[in-house]
């Protein structure tokens, strides 16, 4: 009879729980970075005067003392649109350099110091905007870029904390609070403002950041093991229940795709030399392979559920039959256009790119919707992407230089 050894030996408290705890405690700093996110845009209202001509002093407040707790700008709307949009800039920079060293520095260090750095900067803004236009936008933008980091670190969080049956419910509590903080913001900005003034709505938000801040570094650790509040048996049902992945399992994805990618150039130079198959025709097969074998072993993934060894082997097959693909279309650009076979390949990695931050994300969206059977529609909408790219490529594929890519000589008389 076989075991199955992702279950854990015994139960420990649930909700109750120091990991829950954790949870809402990443869910406080979502919170937190949002509400400090999303106040500017209502507090924009108040910060600028509409009715004044633009670059003149404003004279149009009704009085001194509420200028000076609500104090205005003569910001034009192209500039308070910079303003508005500097975040989003910071955010999109760091997503991808965040996703690689989340996995290799301190989560705790990573998140901490950016929760506090966004805090710190909500506290200057009101000073920045008194001082000039300028140091807004620095503020928001590096603001954007610190908010990016708490944003995109804290899923390492789940690698040692979130035992494979809870995962589900431990990221939905932590990520609600990016639902939850404009909520917040949207309920409380224009009470602050009205009464204390604007500036206040940035000092408010930021002294929790800080507060929060201060949580963060005492109460969590990257890894339960080393937590010293953490009792035994939730500590072994966490560290029983996750799947030990070791590094040489971790590493043969990567070794059999190099494998694959180097037996496809080798048989596509072989069909090519021997005249077994036109230049096209290769790319087409190889393509497909490179597309269809990793949608057929993902779809397979659901059912092997009972194995463990199947599902690795799966797992391993469906990231290394990509490379398949070095023989087909990674190459096609070289076929078609060698003379811009650089700029192709360059504007076909920003897709590529592009694709899986989005995959990345509509992954997520459809693990919080339906965690029962979130992975199986997340294999079958790979695969139907695989196939409707490669029957594309099938279609428009060619393999001859083409007339724009052609060198023109030129003679004269």
């Amino acid at each position: 009879m076989q075991m199955d050894n992702r279950l854990p030996p015994k139960k420990v408290p649930g909700f109750c729980s120091f990991r829950y705890g954790l949870s809402f405690l990443v869910h406080c700093c979502n919170v937190i970075i949002t509400a400090q996110r999303a106040c500017l845009n209502l507090t924009m209202v108040v910060m600028v005067n509409s009715t004044d001509p633009h670059g003149l002093p404003n004279t149009s407040t009704k009085k001194l003392l509420d200028n000076i707790k609500n104090p205005v700008y003569n910001w034009s709307p192209d500039i308070q649109g910079i303003i508005l949009s500097s975040t989003s800039y910071g955010v999109i920079i760091i997503q991808v350099p965040v996703g690689y060293f989340s996995g290799i520095y301190s989560t705790k260090k990573m998140i901490g110091f950016a929760l506090c750095l966004s805090s710190v900067l909500s506290l200057l803004i009101p000073p920045a905007a008194g001082i000039g236009v300028a140091w807004v936008i620095v503020c928001r933008a590096v603001q954007g870029a610190a908010q990016g980091i708490v944003a995109t670190a804290q899923f390492e969080i789940y690698v040692k904390w979130a035992p494979p049956l809870e995962r589900g419910r431990l990221t939905s509590m932590s990520t609600s609070g990016f639902l939850l903080g404009p909520f917040i913001v949207l309920l409380v900005t224009g009470v602050i403002c009205e009464s204390l003034g604007w500036p206040m709505v940035f000092y408010i938000f930021g002294a929790c950041g800080c507060a929060v801040c201060l949580l963060w570094f005492v109460l969590f650790y990257d890894d339960p093991k080393d937590h010293p509040c953490i009792s035994i048996s939730e500590k072994e049902y966490i560290t029983s229940s996750l799947v030990q992945q070791n590094g040489f399992l971790s590493s043969l994805p990567y070794l059999f795709a190099w494998i694959c990618g180097n037996l496809a150039g080798q048989l596509s130079d072989f069909f090519l030399t021997r005249n077994i198959l036109s230049v096209i025709a290769v790319r087409k097969l190889f393509t497909a392979a490179g597309f269809l074998l990793p949608a057929i072993f993902g779809v397979c993934l659901p059912y092997l559920s009972s194995s463990f060894y199947s599902i690795v082997i799966f797992l391993i097959l469906a990231g290394a039959t990509g490379s398949f693909c070095l023989g087909g279309v990674f190459i096609n650009g070289l076929d078609i256009a060698p003379r811009y076979f650089g700029f192709i390949k360059a504007c076909s990695t920003l897709t590529g790119m592009i694709g899986g931050l989005i995959a990345s994300t509509l992954t997520g969206l459809i693990l919080k919707q339906d965690p029962e059977s979130a992975w199986f529609k997340t294999f079958i909408l790979m695969a139907a992407i695989n196939v409707t790219g490669l029957i594309f490529y099938l279609i428009v594929a060619k393999a001859e230089i083409q007339d724009w890519a052609k060198e023109k000589q030129h003679t004269r008389l």
